[in-house]
Parts: C-alpha cells; sequence; structure tokens
C-alpha cells in the first residue's frame, strides 16, 4: 500500500536524503497510520462489546491512542520542515524529537490506564463469550499491525527518522499483546477458564514497554547523543582522504534534526605547509562533507611538528606507556618545548568515559610515568573527555 500511494503522491519518492521527500514519505505514513488505527478500534471496540473481553476493550483504545499517536507525528513532520527564520536558525528539525516524545508519552498513560482496568477485572471476573466474529476480527487486527510494523521499520530506516521506528516498536507490541488476547479467549472457550484479566495486564506491559522505549529514542537526540560510529567513520574517511591531512581529533556532531547536523574537528596538518595552499585543501572539505553527508562543518587547522626524529621518536614513547598501562586512552596536540633546565612535553590526553579512572587520576598516572623515565622532562596535560562513543 505505502509504494503504491508513496508512487502516487510523492515526487522523486527515492531520493530518500532529500528534506521534501523525506517529510513527504512521514506524512503519509501518520496519515495512513491513523486511518488504519482508527479502522481497527471501531472493529476491536465492536468485538469486545460483543464479547464482554475487558483484554478487548482495552486493545481497542489502545489502538484509537495509536491514532493520536499518528496525528502527533503527523504534525511533526509538517512542522519539522519549517524552515530557518531569525528564532529558530537551526531550522525545526527537533520538533520531530519532541512529537515522537509526545507519541511515547501517549503510549506510555495508556499503559497505565489498561493495566489498572485489568486488576479489576482480575479480582471481578466476568464470562467472555468467544464468537467467530470477535476471533476473526483481532486475526485481522493482528496482520494490519504487523503490516504497519513492516512499513514503519522499512520507510523510518530509510528516512533515519526516530518517530516512525518508535511507531513500528509500539505496532510490534501491539500484534503480540492481541495474540496474547486471541490466546486467552481460546484458554476460555477451551476450559471455561477466564484469563481475560491477566491478559489486560500482559497487554499493559506490552504498550508500557514500547511507550518507555520510544521515550528514550526521541529523548537522548534532544538531550544529546554521540553519532553513530558509521557516520564518524564517513567523516573519518571523507577527511583523511586528503593527504594533506595527517590526523583528525576533537569531533564534536550537534543534531538540530534529521538531516540538520553541524560538525566541527581539528585537522593535524604539518607545521611545514604554506597557510593558504592548506587553508584552501580546509575548504574543500568542509564543502565536501556538506555535499556527501548533508551537513555544516567547521575544521580546525592544527600544525604539528612532522620532521622532527627527536619530537617523533619521544611521541612514540609516551604512546607506548600510555597504551600499557592506560588502554584506550589517546594523545593529541603533542609538543616539545626545551628550556635550559627541563623540557616540557605538551599535549591533550582523550579519557572515554566510564573508563574507571577519572581524569585527574590519568592525567596524574602519566605525569608520573613521564618524570620516572625523564629526569628533566616536565609533563603538561590537558587532559579531557570524547564526544564520541
Amino acid at each position: 500500500m505505502i509504494t503504491i500511494l508513496s508512487g502516487l503522491f510523492i515526487k522523486n519518492r527515492d531520493q530518500f536524503g532529500n528534506s521534501d521527500v523525506r517529510r513527504a514519505y512521514g506524512m503519509l505514513c501518520s496519515i495512513v497510520g491513523i486511518a488504519l488505527n482508527v479502522f481497527l478500534f471501531a472493529g476491536k471496540y465492536l468485538a469486545g462489546v460483543i464479547s464482554g473481553s475487558i483484554a478487548i476493550t482495552a486493545d481497542a483504545f489502545n489502538n484509537l491512542s495509536d491514532a493520536g499517536s499518528s496525528f502527533i507525528s503527523l504534525v511533526g513532520f509538517k512542522f519539522s520542515g519549517m524552515k530557518a527564520d531569525a528564532d529558530h536558525p537551526f531550522g525545526h528539525g527537533r520538533i520531530e524529537y519532541v512529537s515522537g516524545f509526545g507519541v511515547s508519552m501517549v503510549i506510555i498513560l495508556m499503559g497505565i490506564e489498561l493495566f489498572k482496568t485489568s486488576i479489576e477485572k482480575i479480582f471481578h471476573p466476568e464470562p467472555v463469550e468467544t464468537g467467530a466474529l470477535a476471533v476473526g476480527i483481532l486475526v485481522v487486527s493482528i496482520c494490519v499491525k504487523g503490516y504497519m510494523c513492516f512499513y514503519n521499520r522499512t520507510v523510518g530506516k530509510k528516512i533515519q527518522s526516530e518517530t516512525m521506528k518508535a511507531t513500528a516498536m509500539d505496532s510490534m507490541s501491539d500484534s503480540i499483546a492481541t495474540t496474547a488476547v486471541l490466546i486467552s479467549m481460546a484458554v476460555a472457550h477451551v476450559t471455561g477458564i477466564s484469563i481475560d484479566g491477566w491478559c489486560g495486564c500482559l497487554v499493559a506491559c506490552f504498550v508500557l514497554y514500547a511507550g518507555f522505549g520510544a521515550a528514550k529514542d526521541t529523548l537522548n537526540p534532544l538531550l544529546g547523543e554521540p553519532p553513530s560510529r558509521e557516520f564518524v567513520n564517513e567523516i573519518r574517511t571523507i577527511v583523511m582522504a586528503h593527504p594533506e591531512i595527517l590526523g583528525i581529533h576533537d569531533l564534536v556532531v550537534h543534531d538540530y534534526g534529521p538531516g540538520r547536523r553541524m560538525i566541527s574537528l581539528h585537522g593535524e596538518v604539518s607545521g611545514d605547509c604554506d597557510i593558504f595552499e592548506i587553508h584552501d585543501v580546509i575548504d574543500r572539505i568542509e564543502k565536501e562533507l556538506k555535499e556527501k553527508l548533508g551537513c555544516e562543518a567547521v575544521i580546525h587547522m592544527d600544525p604539528i611538528v612532522v620532521n622532527n626524529e627527536a619530537i617523533n621518536e619521544t611521541k612514540k614513547e609516551v604512546v607506548d606507556m600510555i597504551n600499557e598501562h592506560f588502554p584506550g586512552v589517546t594523545i593529541h596536540d603533542f609538543r616539545m618545548i626545551q628550556g635550559p633546565t627541563h623540557t616540557n612535553l605538551i599535549f591533550d590526553a582523550v579519557v572515554p568515559f566510564q573508563y574507571g579512572k577519572t581524569n585527574e587520576e590519568v592525567k596524574q598516572g602519566i605525569e608520573k610515568l613521564i618524570s620516572e623515565k625523564w629526569d628533566d622532562y616536565y609533563a603538561v596535560i590537558q587532559a579531557e573527555q570524547s564526544y564520541l562513543e
């Protein structure tokens, strides 16, 4: 269905990186989601009334909340495509994350209500009718929700939308929950034992799990999460393809919504190079990053000494010591400043998050290693955290 509709209503539908195409896919899937969920609500509500099952009725209202969630997603995709203005110079892309969080809150609230209703049903059970109509409606619902999970997940991966991925997870949990309701009806029909309230609780747990998972996925980009390793590797490959760049560090990625990322990094270059030539190289790299990855880039030029054997050998020894005693810690901006009485070794040390030692402990440990190896060498270290995983 989505393939047919996208062919009818979305121009250049295969250009998933295009912001207009991406927004059109999001809005189309949201509209289809509203229609299918309203259809499922009507069918399940009818089945719940006929059978007297609280689990089916709860599942019906869960679908109604899903329709509301799809509407929130529709609004989010609509407004996220608004152009940048004086009040929002980085655009409105984060509205999609906010709308995704709104979807998750609706899911969580519905799960809490379903759980409360199901608990009441456990203590006050009522007989459940297991007619063919109710069973047929539930089977159709499972198939529809499975299809919704498939198209939301597929399109969500193509356009890199956390909102659609959250919707896919919700659809999967709905399909599993409805299966549980169907099983409860089968048990009641065969044994006469009503487990309707217990299955209602199970439905509520699936709903809550989906809601908390969706909330986490949409809050992380708002709070500021590290870029994916794949994205970092793409940046590194593009930058390091230029022979003038000898290394990169201090890479920072700011996410202002899908397709609206800004990056900054330090590029190491030979201190002997012509400053005007290297400035031109960096300008070209920034343009290449924008063309290939769709992100604004700012590159800081870091000159390093490359033809001094004494500095290179000392740096190698320092790196080897750190790798042995503090594995995972890296250094950059290494310099040697020689004076009449001693030599300063100046560099930055990057400490991974959750390393087990504080920045200060790592700094003091490296200083001790250097002082024990060289009597007249002093370490001047700036210990910092990485912004990457």
